[in-house]
């Protein structure tokens, strides 16, 4: 079996003598004599470099795409008979971590003490003798109330470290009850969640059904003393309801690592927008344990077994 592995991250995985592995220049469109391959490993290709091979890779059983989300993959037209598998898992670390700092840059006001220090101010209002809980603010995670949405692998790690600094944290997903010791709710409660909500976490995949799912009547619903951070997929905020409730100070403030179009265009209003910092899409970008799950469905798709990650198509 033809393996095809990605130049852009050194990967060793454990493989089988029967499997031939063979790097390709993830820059650019798998080349044609590579086009026989069995399998194939995703990591840095565009989506129109994806495109231009999935239909010309007749022997094509298994695409294994290292990213949290498989839009990418999906997107580019693969046939249905060829497995897709995520790298769910492989992220949540460094997702975590990235969410961690950035709601408590917001929380600690971290971006009004650059904007001080940039102007050798020294901000007397940012420090000092402070209330642990003043009116209408949110400075600490001591007692704060943590909305995770999108409560998967990246959301139950994160959770405990939140808990870990005095936060109370409960989740959205599909269906209601408790998981990793956190309470879930259903999207259905999800307006009532908010009202009560400090600080909403969004980690949505990139779907038909997650377009522009924080909206401007969910961003109505959080009170104005509320911040919101998206470590996700850019599709799922709107930005032009988020730049819109920043700049008429109706929500406290926001961080972005992922936008809808990126590189976001120097025109974008949100580079302009009050209160928001933005990440360029830093929060993954090293996929942590690749060379496992790469190993493990080799070994399950040349035994007939059940793949780790599978992506319903």
């Amino acid at each position: 079996m033809k393996l095809l592995l990605p130049d852009s991250l050194p990967l060793q995985p454990d493989l089988p003598g029967e499997v031939v592995a063979v790097a390709y220049d993830a820059s650019a469109p798998v080349p044609d004599e590579h086009l026989d391959a069995e399998a194939l490993v995703v990591w840095g290709s565009s989506g129109a470099d994806l495109a231009a091979v999935a239909g010309r890779m007749p022997r094509l059983r298994w695409v294994q795409t290292l990213a949290a989300g498989p839009d990418a993959v999906l997107g580019a037209g693969f046939p249905a008979e060829v497995v897709v598998t995520s790298g769910a898992g492989l992220h949540s670390a460094t997702v975590a971590e990235h969410a961690l700092a950035l709601v408590l840059s917001l929380v600690r006001r971290l971006p009004a003490a650059a904007r001080a220090q940039a102007e050798h101010r020294w901000a007397r209002e940012l420090g000092g003798l402070q209330p642990l809980h003043p009116a209408g603010r949110v400075t600490t995670l001591i007692d704060a109330r943590v909305l995770v949405w999108g409560f998967g692998a990246i959301g139950q790690t994160l959770a405990p470290m939140l808990r870990l600094l005095g936060a109370q944290v409960r989740g959205v997903a599909r269906s209601a009850g408790e998981r990793a010791g956190f309470p879930v709710v259903t999207e259905e409660d999800l307006d009532a969640e908010l009202a009560r909500t400090d600080v909403l976490v969004v980690i949505l995949p990139s779907t038909d059904g997650t377009e522009r799912a924080l909206d401007a009547a969910r961003l109505a619903a959080l009170p104005a003393q509320a911040y919101v951070v998206n470590v996700g997929r850019g599709s799922t905020v709107d930005e032009a309801a988020l730049t819109a409730a920043l700049t008429e100070r109706r929500l406290a403030g926001a961080a972005l690592d992922v936008t809808a179009t990126e590189p976001l265009p120097p025109d974008s209003p949100l580079w302009d927008a009050p209160n928001l910092l933005l990440t360029p899409h830093a929060a993954g970008g090293r996929p942590v344990g690749a060379d496992e799950l790469v190993s493990a469905n080799v070994a399950a798709l040349l035994a007939g077994r059940e793949l780790r990650n599978v992506v319903p198509r």
